[in-house]
C-alpha cells in the first residue's frame, strides 16, 4: 500500500541527467555555514566514535541520527546540509562517523562495513541515556542500508524512544548492485571507492602486517576488496556471505516503526532489485518513493540552499 507519488523534480534541465545529479553536489555544494561540536565516545569492544552535533539550542529533546555513505564522513554536504536543515527546526542532529571516517584511524584491525548496525545500535542506546524523548533516523547510500538493516533485525525490540528511519539511494541488494557499479559508466565512481579503502588497508597494514596482506596487485573491483578483505576481517567467509547476511532488504519485513526509502529510478548504482515494491505494498510500516530524477545521494536543487532530500526526510521524521 505506501508506495509513494514523489514530488521531486529538478531545478535544472541538465539535473535529469543522473551522473551530473550525483556528482554535482558531491563536488561543489558548499553548506560551511553548519558547524559541529565533536563528542568521542568511548564503546565497550575498547574503539571509539566520533560523533559531530548540531545542535538546535531549544531543549526539545529530539534528536535525529545521520548516517553518511561509503567512505563518506560528516562533512560530505549531504550530512551536514540534513544536519542543518533539522537543527534549525527544533531538533538536534548528529552525524555519525563510521570507524575511520572522522579523520584519523580506529584503534581495532576491524572497520566498517555495509551491515554495520552494531555501531548504530550503540548510539542510538546512547541517545536513550541521555534523555532524548523522539529519535529519527536518515541514512544515505551504505548509511540507508544500516537504517533499513536496524530497524529490521530489532523489530519491536528498538527503543520507545525511536520513531522512525528514512533512507535514501539504497543498494538493499547489494550482490545485484555490485552488477551495476561495475559497469563501465560506473568506473569512475568504483574507482574513487577502491583508492580511500584501500589507502585504509595500507594505513591498517603499518600496525597489523599479518591481518592485512598487500602482496600482488590491489584489488579493481568491490567483489575482489570484500574477499580479499572486508569479509575475513569482519567474520565473513567472503564476499558472497557478507553481501547476502548485510543487504538490508531482507529484513524490511520485519521493521515494526515507520521507515521511508528514496529510490531514485535513475541511479545508476542500484539493481531492479533494490526497489522492493512488493514489500511496500504489503506492509504498513514501510514506505516506498521512487523519484524519476535524483541520481545517486543527488537530489540536487538551488545553489546555497536546501535540498529536496532534506525537506523530505525532516517532513516524514517530524510528522510521525
Amino acid at each position: 500500500m505506501p508506495i509513494i507519488d514523489s514530488t521531486y523534480e529538478p531545478n535544472r534541465l541538465w539535473f535529469r541527467n543522473a551522473h551530473l545529479n550525483t556528482i554535482t553536489p558531491a563536488l561543489w555544494r558548499n553548506v560551511s555555514d553548519s558547524q559541529y561540536q565533536r563528542e568521542v565516545l568511548e564503546i565497550d569492544d575498547g574503539d571509539f566514535l566520533d560523533l559531530d552535533w548540531q545542535r538546535s539550542g531549544k531543549g526539545q529533546r529530539k534528536a535525529v541520527i545521520v548516517l553518511h555513505g561509503l567512505e563518506g564522513s560528516a562533512d560530505r554536504p549531504y550530512v551536514r546540509g540534513t544536519c542543518r536543515y533539522f537543527s534549525v527546526r527544533g531538533w538536534d542532529a548528529l552525524a555519525l562517523n563510521q570507524r575511520t571516517c572522522g579523520g584519523r584511524m580506529n584503534r581495532l584491525p576491524r572497520a566498517y562495513h555495509m551491515g554495520t548496525t552494531d555501531d548504530l545500535k550503540r548510539v542510538v542506546d546512547h541517545l536513550v541515556s541521555l534523555g532524548y524523548q523522539k529519535i529519527g533516523l536518515v541514512g544515505f547510500s551504505m548509511g540507508g542500508n544500516h537504517v533499513m538493516k536496524y530497524l529490521g533485525e530489532n523489530g519491536a525490540k528498538v527503543p520507545a524512544q525511536l520513531i522512525g528511519g528514512v533512507a535514501f539511494s539504497v543498494p538493499c541488494h547489494i550482490a545485484s548492485a555490485n552488477v551495476e557499479i561495475d559497469k563501465w559508466y560506473n568506473r569512475p565512481y568504483l574507482s574513487r571507492f577502491l583508492k580511500g579503502l584501500v589507502g585504509k588497508i595500507a594505513e591498517k597494514h603499518k600496525t597489523w602486517p599479518e591481518r592485512f596482506d598487500l602482496s600482488g596487485p590491489m584489488p579493481k573491483t568491490f567483489s575482489a576488496f570484500d574477499d580479499r578483505y572486508t569479509g575475513p576481517l569482519h567474520g565473513f567467509s567472503g564476499a558472497e556471505e557478507y553481501w547476502d547476511k548485510c543487504s538490508s532488504r531482507q529484513f524490511i519485513p520485519a521493521i515494526d516503526r515507520p521507515c521511508l526509502l528514496v529510490n531514485a529510478l535513475d541511479d545508476t548504482f542500484l539493481s531492479e532489485q533494490c526497489y522492493p515494491r512488493e514489500e511496500a505494498r504489503d506492509m504498513d510500516q514501510f514506505f516506498l518513493e521512487t523519484p524519476r530524477y535524483g541520481g545517486h545521494v543527488g537530489f540536487a536543487g538551488p545553489a546555497g540552499g536546501d535540498y529536496w532530500s532534506e525537506r523530505r526526510a525532516f517532513e516524514f521524521i517530524n510528522g510521525l
